[in-house]
């Protein structure tokens, strides 16, 4: 399928008629998002080191941010683009804003690592030093350090005439130093020392006393009564900053200062050119390496000299330059979530529970021919999405796997069965979307691998994002070929699913089995778009179908009937989907919506959605599911997706939404989508305005976190199931009537005795 047939189908639906206030602007809504971020590692009832983890999220979300969505406003100011967006606002108007803004979050970041993490930290055993804070036992460790590990990989770099500025990685932590001039020199020398990325940038100093002096001193006391010992950590560059005498042998150094640079990291890949895809991506990713510099940050307490030679040098504007109060680029911090010793620092171990038993899933081509799965993640164990390709893949009745992969992450098992499955001469057809933004180079890496195991990898669609997150087995039975299909939300990934909520589907539905086997033909093919009775796709399907349901609610409503429209997602920026949620509302459906992240609409705006709520969820899980509920005159249809309501997804890629048609299944979904709107410790509510609050609960009511409260009814539910596991045991005889009934411990019962 290529994309000019996909475009086709998703034709523009005529002109979008805009008023005034009716929609917040995209790149502030999502500041609004990080916001919500750093407002988890400001919250005090949130354990230590899961608000260091928030601090360096919001750090690591912003890098992704100046690199993406702001670099792609200094190209349209560039470019002399003066149109306005939804909200009314210039690309040129949005950057002032969205910096000033931006700003404004990072001096919020940065007070509260100094003020808030960075003491508490030390209170409860685990110090960032500075080297004047060690004693002489501990500075002759870090000095051997230096000399033995960090020294060989240091490269001191001296600007002059002959030798220029040098590229400086993106993100890359580097300390700008001004030298004094030489005998025949008037000004200061400028140098470079990049910090290591490849050393740990927090080294844990062993040994020897802390000295009862210095700034962190006085700030923590001792750690509570049975905590674990306490850890010191220096920073990496301070322990360079205090051996420059041995890089720069001879020379005095007059000041140094901590930067930190952000590319431009949009890629634009040429369609027309020759070669194939991965070369040119692979060309396109060195490119990035030497893209504009859209971001400087430095030392607060750096000289305005240095600063200005370092400015010009990489060619950014003073609003482009952030000052930070701290050690510059705090992701870093997140390395003290591996300490050992600190649990009572750390969430609560939740394990996922398992969905079927250890017999259920060792058969589950068998359990899915009885029943379909829906799985909640990462409430729900991930093992029944292994096991499938895993036993695929030994399987000798499978004649096929095919799927699509977007982040599987390293050491995957869903990789490793693939090959697997390859290497036995099993029909294997993954179709892998490199363009997953900063994974590139690691999906091109095992996507090659597949290919060398003899698997079929189809590098993409051109002009098009696979996101779709499906999986389809093509198996020999008695009964003839039998297709089993995994539907998800979220990428196939051991290791995220452990962190982000998601929901997926696993049937032997013989109609969504014939979608499947379309929708894959089309990708590997050059068919036309595949008709699907079940599956819904984009950019083809889905954006009519959302507006035709939205449609029939609003009609509904009209006619006196109670309507409701619900929707989960991670992001709702689509102009004619929020349009149409208008039109529902003034019609007088109920539209309640829980986005995650960028919102556009505005709720609440009298006579014009007055009847839209909207709520957001940041807590200890990534809110990653999207589900679309629809009342439907009490004949509740519910689908999930892979798809956010947002142009890209509904036009530019290439997603699936499928129906929950399972009574036990859709009721899951749909008792999750009840706790989510009714979360009165983490959901905050969007107002009018564009803030975000959680609103104040009845005294007389418990506070509700849906997050814990899943994962309660989801290790219930498993009590439940393992206490009913264990059935009576009746001696079975030859003198059995027939027909009676018989009992099974649960672990040797046949393949359709339910569970």
């Amino acid at each position: 399928m290529s994309a000019k047939r996909a475009g086709k189908a998703s034709k523009a639906l005529g002109k979008i008629e805009r008023q005034p206030g009716q929609f917040f602007n995209r790149e502030l809504s999502w500041l609004a998002f990080n916001e919500r971020v750093l407002e988890e590692a400001a919250d005090a009832a949130t354990p230590l080191l899961e608000r260091v983890k928030f601090a360096a999220i919001t750090a690591s979300n912003l890098d992704e941010f100046v690199m993406v969505r702001i670099a792609g406003l200094r190209h349209s100011v560039r470019d002399g683009d003066t149109t306005v967006d939804a909200s009314g606002l210039t690309p040129q108007r949005q950057l002032a804003d969205v910096s000033a803004r931006a700003h404004q979050l990072v001096a919020r970041l940065y007070r509260l690592v100094a003020s808030e993490l960075l003491p508490a930290l030390a209170r409860e055993g685990i110090h960032l030093s500075a080297l004047g804070d060690l004693d002489a036992p501990q500075r002759a460790a870090v000095a051997a350090y230096f000399n033995d590990e960090v020294l060989p990989v240091l490269t001191p770099l001296a600007i002059d005439a002959s030798r220029p500025f040098p590229m400086l990685s993106s993100l890359s932590l580097n300390l700008a130093l001004r030298l004094a001039p030489g005998p025949d020199e008037k000004t200061p020398r400028l140098a470079i020392v990049q910090v290591p990325s490849r050393l740990p940038r927090l080294v844990r100093v062993l040994g020897g006393a802390r000295k009862a002096a210095g700034d962190l001193s006085r700030l923590g006391d001792a750690p509570p009564a049975g905590a674990a010992d306490p850890v010191t950590f220096v920073w990496l560059e301070a322990i360079i900053l205090a051996h420059l005498d041995v890089l720069f042998p001879g020379q005095t150094v007059i000041e140094s200062a901590a930067i930190r640079l952000s590319r431009d990291a949009e890629l634009e890949l040429d369609d027309e050119g020759g070669g194939s895809y991965v070369e040119a991506l692979e060309e396109e990713l060195r490119q990035r390496r030497r893209n504009d510099v859209v971001r400087l940050e430095v030392e607060e307490g750096v000289s305005d000299g240095l600063l200005a030679e370092v400015a010009a040098q990489v060619e950014v504007g003073e609003q482009d330059i952030y000052r930070v109060a701290g050690p510059v680029d705090v992701r870093a911090l997140m390395l003290l979530l591996d300490v050992q010793g600190f649990e009572r620092l750390r969430d609560a171990p939740q394990k996922p529970v398992a969905l079927l038993s250890a017999f259920d899933e060792s058969q589950l081509f068998d359990t899915l021919e009885a029943r379909d799965l829906l799985l909640h993640h990462p409430y729900d164990a991930f093992d029944p999405v292994v096991a499938l390709v895993d036993q695929a893949a030994d399987d000798p009745d499978v004649l096929a796997i095919k799927m699509t992969l977007y982040r599987p992450g390293t050491d995957s098992p869903i990789v490793r069965a693939l090959e697997r499955a390859a290497d036995q001469g099993k029909q294997v057809t993954v179709v892998v979307e490199l363009m997953a933004r900063f994974d590139e180079e690691r999906n091109i890496k095992w996507a090659r691998a597949l290919e060398e195991s003899g698997a079929h990898v189809i590098y993409g669609i051109r002009g098009l994002k696979v996101h779709a997150k499906i999986c389809l087995v093509v198996r020999r039975t008695a009964r003839g070929i039998r297709r089993y299909v995994h539907l998800g939300t979220g990428n196939y990934n051991h290791r995220t699913a452990r962190l982000y909520v998601d929901m997926g589907l696993m049937t032997a539905s013989a109609g969504v089995g014939v979608d499947a086997s379309a929708f894959f033909n089309a990708l590997t093919g050059f068919s036309d778009p595949p008709r699907m009775s079940h599956l819904v796709m984009a950019p083809t399907q889905l954006r009519e179908r959302v507006l035709k349901l939205i449609e029939r609610e609003t009609r509904r409503a009209q006619e006196g009937q109670p309507a409701l429209i619900r929707a989960k997602m991670n992001s709702l920026v689509d102009e004619r989907v929020i349009q149409a949620l208008y039109r529902a509302s003034n019609a007088g459906v109920t539209v309640q919506l829980n986005v995650r992240g960028i919102c556009t609409l505005r709720p609440g705006v009298a006579r014009l959605s007055e009847r839209i709520s909207v709520v957001s969820i940041v807590g200890r899980f990534l809110e990653h599911t999207r589900v679309f509920h629809f009342h439907n005159g009490g004949q509740d249809e519910v689908y999930l997706s892979s798809a956010d309501w947002m142009p890209r997804n509904l036009d530019r890629r290439i997603e699936l939404a499928f129906p929950v048609d399972t009574p036990d299944c859709r009721r899951k979904v749909l008792d999750a989508l009840d706790l989510l709107f009714k979360d009165s410790v983490k959901g905050r509510r969007l107002g009018q305005d564009g803030t975000w609050k959680v609103p104040p609960h009845p005294v007389s009511e418990s506070p509700l976190s849906a997050q814990q409260t899943l994962y309660d009814l989801a290790r219930r539910a498993f009590d439940r199931r393992e206490a009913a596991s264990v059935d009576a045991i009746e001696p079975i005889t030859s003198t059995l009537p027939a027909g009676s009934p018989r009992s099974f411990p649960r672990q040797n019962r046949p393949p359709h005795a339910g569970g």
